[in-house]
């Protein structure tokens, strides 16, 4: 892969990022091979800590753990995440996403990111975004912070509980964001997490978003490759 990781994540959007912790772990390489197959190229790994969220999930051998072309999206839902960006970077995250509720001092993490090298070798960079929950005001989003990321995340669900639906206010707050990027005069990709189904991804994307996290809708438990490709599908012709 030449170029930049932003470049190469730029290149494949509209897209979607596929959580791996929906599939089937006893097969995830199978799972993986799929992915592939159906032309994916972002596969999103959650992690929490049991304190930023309730839950714990996986770490950093997990992240290195997946045998992989795809990009590996590492979204880090844990608290105080500074000390903790080299295991992952070390284990091939391609892009780290941090919440922008979970550190004191969020921009100090954002530039040590950004002063990180690639597993992979010098120039390539690791794609840094910021994460904010439903209810955190687009007002965090400061000049600052946009100068320190190349994608924002907006949170459809609060992360950490399961059956949610997707937050009715989420397209609101995708068309403010998108006006903040514009007056940003930087390229950053917009993605939307959390709630994505079938019936509302076409939606999501037509809003102007560049990348949707999802997870369940692809990992059913009966038809994944499927899922895949519908989910794919659908983002491209909605874009």
């Amino acid at each position: 892969m030449g170029g930049t990781t932003f470049e190469h994540l730029r290149s494949l959007c509209p897209s979607i990022s596929v959580g791996v912790l929906s599939a089937d772990l006893m097969n995830l390489g199978l799972e993986l091979q799929m992915l592939e197959r159906v032309g994916v190229g972002i596969v999103h790994v959650d992690v929490m800590d049991g304190r930023f969220c309730p839950w714990m999930t996986v770490g950093p051998s997990y992240v290195k753990g997946l045998k992989t072309s795809l990009l590996k999206d590492v979204h880090l839902m844990v608290h105080e995440p500074l000390d903790k960006l080299p295991a992952y970077v070390d284990a091939g995250a391609d892009m780290v996403t941090v919440h922008v509720e979970a550190a004191v001092h969020i921009h100090r993490v954002l530039q040590r990111l950004g002063t990180m090298e690639h597993r992979a070798g010098p120039g390539r960079g690791i794609v840094r975004g910021i994460a904010l929950n439903p209810a955190t005001p687009l007002e965090s989003l400061t000049p600052p912070l946009l100068d320190e990321v190349e994608v924002i995340s907006l949170l459809a669900v609060d992360p950490g509980w399961s059956g949610q639906r997707f937050a009715p206010r989420t397209l609101e707050r995708v068309a403010r964001v998108r006006e903040m990027i514009s007056g940003s005069g930087r390229d950053i990709l917009l993605c939307v997490d959390g709630g994505i189904t079938r019936e509302n991804v076409a939606q999501v994307v037509a809003a102007g978003v560049d990348l949707v996290a999802a997870g369940s809708s692809v990992f059913d438990g009966k038809a994944a490759e499927a899922n895949a490709g519908f989910m794919l599908n659908t983002v491209r012709r909605s874009a």
